[in-house]
């Protein structure tokens, strides 16, 4: 399927996970808008690395804790015409052990990772809607599936991402509109390697994976109009379905 008539939004794509779909998304044919918080100089390399390759993209800031800010994220991405893809990447992984875990951090987890997904998604529906067509991916995480090795502020932040999916697929499938998830495992970013406790032992293929790996299951996704309501495990066989 060719993107080339498609927009695709990706948060936090200044780097890691989402600067590799932002980058895939293009390379098919996406005009991407690239959502970032604070890394500004790594979104504008990325818009411009894509206009290299002869792409289109923009970046968006936007503190996505913040509904304020999301809605005036949202508000510059729909000037250009509705969103057909939206990929829910941005989130924040900070290890807290059990006994230091506050309330402070469970509500910094819940806004960052699972209600920013529910606002954007919102945010993006009519435009879908209105065109009977869309992709709305969600980035969860293994920690929802086993645990992980973050704390339970970010494992529940994930799981709640699987009900919110569940619920879209289920009443937006007859609109020509698929959800889906994307579940990794210890990919080689910067939020892994500053982690204590993340450690190749953990995964069976006895590595951490690729963000390249990542977004070959994104496209996919966003590809292929009869899967929905799935969850796409690219975690190196630490959880097996």
């Amino acid at each position: 399927m060719s993107l080339q008539s498609k927009r695709a939004l990706v948060t936090g794509a200044s780097r890691g996970i989402g600067r590799e779909i932002a980058k895939r998304l293009a390379a098919a044919g996406a005009e991407v808008i690239a959502g970032y918080h604070t890394r500004a100089a790594d979104a504008e390399s990325l818009v411009a690395e894509i206009a290299a390759a002869g792409g289109r993209a923009t970046a968006v800031q936007g503190d996505v804790s913040r509904a304020g800010d999301i809605q005036a994220m949202m508000a510059r991405a729909l000037e250009g015409g509705p969103i057909d893809i939206l990929i829910n990447n941005a989130g924040l992984a900070r290890p807290v052990p059990i006994d230091q875990l506050t309330e402070t951090h469970w509500h910094e987890a819940i806004a960052t990772n699972l209600t920013s997904a529910f606002l954007i998604t919102q945010a993006a529906l009519p435009g879908m809607r209105q065109k009977a067509w869309g992709r709305i991916v969600f980035l969860s995480s293994v920690a929802a599936q086993v645990g992980g090795v973050v704390g339970p502020h970010y494992a529940a932040s994930k799981a709640g991402l699987h009900g919110l999916m569940h619920y879209y697929s289920a009443h937006l499938a007859k609109e020509g509109i698929t959800t889906n998830i994307v579940a990794p495992a210890l990919i080689d970013t910067d939020m892994v390697r500053q982690n204590p406790n993340a450690s190749p032992r953990l995964i069976p293929v006895g590595r951490f994976g690729e963000s390249s790996e990542v977004a070959d299951a994104v496209k996919m996704l966003v590809t292929n109009g009869y899967i929905t309501g799935q969850t796409i495990n690219v975690n190196g066989g630490w959880y097996m379905t």
